[in-house]
């Protein structure tokens, strides 16, 4: 089914729905599709969307959807769960953080377009069809194979209904580190699309590298059932990791402290730590191990994000602060 024809609230009560929506032709003359979960409960209730793959490179997220689907029973439901474990299916194929398509970025083109590039369509499609739809949304992110950050749940930081729902969620999905996002939030992210909608929702962020980590997938799967239990969607005890810092920021990570030149970045600092502005985070050096430039932190604040692929070419990012709320 294409996904203009797509209507979540059509989809049979208590029942669970496998499916692929059609997005856009291939050059192979095939065509490009999402997969689909849905889960529609025996009873009304909110509808959760709980989205992953944005980025191609992040796989807990895409481990621990199926896994929410596989456990969560219609009967036992309240509600509807709409699930996209890959949302960036071209970029997943190719293991990349962006299309090898159009050469975009999924999470800085929302709400896309109805008729641009393969990125901004599927942006548009899931905004119109599924985003519009929901009650609450999740999107499940790690810093993929370049970047580490620990294991977050972020959230849009602001006093009305919208952040206390969003604050109130983050606080149920119970991850060791909170991040508030003051308004207005940075354009074309699954957040800021969400707010534009009156959506209220969290991400998360989380370790990255090439593998699954099972600690990280579990805890999201967890994390996701614990909102699911804050939405009053399905019955039991919240199972909270303790909180250990609650941070606030602008949370553009295209806004970072870059690296100068290319080379070998070697850090000098952990995450979370607590850094004073001017402090050596870290040195890029040449093939002979001699210095080429030093990284620093231009103001105080505790080490949110750290690049951990070692290899950098200039203009990448290396690291970005946060300060406590």
């Amino acid at each position: 089914m294409h996904f203009r024809d797509f209507d979540p609230r059509t989809l049979p009560g208590g029942q669970k729905v496998r499916m692929w929506l059609d997005v856009a032709p291939r050059a192979d003359g095939g065509t490009w599709r999402l997969p689909f979960l849905s889960v529609a409960g025996a009873s009304e209730g909110p509808t959760l969307l709980v989205m992953a793959g944005v980025h191609g490179d992040e796989y807990e997220g895409i481990v621990a959807i199926p896994q929410l689907f596989e456990g969560i029973q219609p009967a036992d439901l309240r509600g509807r769960l709409l699930m996209m474990p890959v949302c960036n299916v071209p970029a997943y194929e190719s293991a990349r953080r962006g299309s090898p398509i159009d050469g975009l970025n999924l999470a800085r083109v929302f709400p896309g377009q109805r008729d641009g590039s393969i990125t901004e369509q599927i942006a548009y499609w899931i905004c119109e069809k599924l985003l519009r739809q929901a009650d609450f949304m999740i999107d499940l992110h790690t810093g993929g194979i370049a970047y580490e950050l620990p294991l977050l749940i972020g959230y849009v930081h602001d006093e009305g209904a919208f952040g206390q729902a969003s604050l109130g969620a983050a606080r149920a999905f119970g991850a060791p580190v909170l991040w508030g996002h003051p308004t207005p939030l940075p354009p074309g992210r699954s957040l800021s699309a969400a707010y534009d909608h009156g959506v209220p929702c969290v991400y998360t962020e989380a370790p990255g590298g090439s593998g699954i980590d099972p600690y990280v997938a579990g805890s999201f799967l967890t994390g996701a059932l614990n909102v699911m239990k804050h939405l009053g969607m399905i019955e039991g005890e919240q199972s909270r990791q303790p909180l250990t810092h609650h941070l606030f920021g602008h949370g553009d990570l295209d806004s970072v402290i870059d690296a100068p030149v290319a080379g070998l970045f070697q850090r000098e600092a952990s995450l979370l730590d607590e850094v004073e502005a001017g402090q050596r985070l870290g040195v890029i050096q040449d093939e002979f191990g001699g210095i080429l430039a030093e990284i620093v932190a231009k103001q105080a604040g505790v080490l949110i994000m750290l690049r951990g692929l070692p290899r950098v070419a200039a203009g990448d990012g290396i690291a970005h602060l946060a300060q406590y709320v």
